[in-house]
């Protein structure tokens, strides 16, 4: 994993993570909150991935 697409990725996992569990607790508030986490980090991987691969590596040379 390149720098650049770090620097991209973990922020926004971080800010899926925490919405998700604020959504979570928020409306289902009745499961567990072992359950909720491992629902908020999957949430938060999946969103890693997919922002992974859409945002270009070198933005720069593919608009040029």
């Amino acid at each position: 994993m390149k720098p650049k697409r770090i620097t991209v990725v973990i922020p926004i996992m971080i800010i899926v993570m925490a919405v998700a569990l604020w959504m979570l607790n928020k409306d289902f508030s009745e499961i567990q909150l072992g359950i909720r986490l491992i629902i908020a980090i999957g949430a938060a991987l999946f969103s890693g991935l997919i922002s992974y691969f859409l945002f270009p590596e070198n933005e720069r040379r593919k608009r040029s």
